[in-house]
């Protein structure tokens, strides 16, 4: 019923307050634009644009006209990708460290099923050495996990620091162990962090034993302890903290793609390189 080209232009003329920065944003005549607006104001049956010499607003239907416009536009362009985008189908069984999964891995797999979406994903998330066992084990196609620096195993996609992350309250008595809080072995962090602190000689203890990102990041919050984090990956809450505390250099981690076979077919390629062109 509605002209998607018509609708375009009257968005156009709502975002920008005017006909003159609409012609402008669109490469367009003002008398064109115009004319796509009454055009849809006549398919609509009512006024959508209130406007004098100086001024330019939404009326009720305009408001309401924009809702179904930015709807019918969405609707569109999913449309259109579904139908002219990617031929690649089948099932993709793949894992990734949980940290990955709470920054930045989403908007990646958001535009992979976009470009992509007859491929079916059955997405695992645990620690990193979990993640990597199940693939050795032939339940997972291919895996985004972290390794340890001086590890070779996977294709590195990029590398981080570690940082002690705690609060800005978040202290540690010298004369007392410093407290951890970590997740269960076989954690890639908590062993970095043991490492770390044995070889400056400093006595720890595991204040807090947690098996979630979430309970990482509500253990440190609360004041039970500090932990060894990518910084990158970092909860928004938290900041590093090491060298306020006086703690030693936890050193680096990377973080690797994994596939089960040899040659990665074309769903376990086409995500590889989503990944590898993203901006973590």
């Amino acid at each position: 019923m509605f002209d998607p080209v018509l609708l375009k232009t009257f968005l156009a003329v709502e975002q920008e307050g005017g006909f003159t920065a609409a012609a402008r944003r669109l490469g367009l005549r003002q008398s064109t634009v115009s004319g796509h607006i009454a055009r849809l104001e006549r398919a609509a049956g009512r006024e959508l644009l209130s406007r004098d010499t100086h001024t330019v607003e939404l009326t009720a239907d305009g408001t309401a006209m924009v809702g179904f416009a930015r709807s019918i536009l969405d609707a569109q362009e999913q449309a259109s990708r579904y139908f002219a985008g990617s031929t690649l189908t089948g099932r993709l069984r793949f894992g990734a460290a949980e940290d990955l999964i709470a920054k930045g891995l989403p908007q990646i797999l958001r535009e992979f099923r976009r470009s992509h979406p007859l491929v079916d994903l059955q997405l695992t998330v645990g620690l990193s050495r979990t993640v990597h066992a199940q693939l050795r084990a032939g339940d997972l196609d291919l895996a985004f996990v972290m390794r340890r620096a001086g590890e070779t195993h996977g294709d590195l996609v990029w590398r981080d620091r570690l940082v002690w992350g705690g609060t800005a309250e978040s202290e540690w008595d010298p004369a007392l162990p410093v407290p951890l809080v970590a997740y269960p072995p076989p954690s890639i962090t908590r062993v970095c962090a043991l490492g770390a602190l044995e070889r400056a000689r400093l006595p720890s203890r595991i204040t807090c034993l947690v098996n979630s990102r979430a309970g990482l990041r509500a253990a440190v919050v609360a004041g039970l302890g500090v932990i060894v984090h990518a910084n990158a990956l970092l909860p928004s809450e938290l900041r590093p903290v090491g060298e306020r505390l006086g703690l030693p250099d936890p050193g680096y981690v990377e973080f690797v793609l994994l596939t089960r076979a040899s040659t990665p077919n074309k769903p376990e390629a086409a995500l590889m390189e989503a990944i590898r062109a993203s901006a973590f």
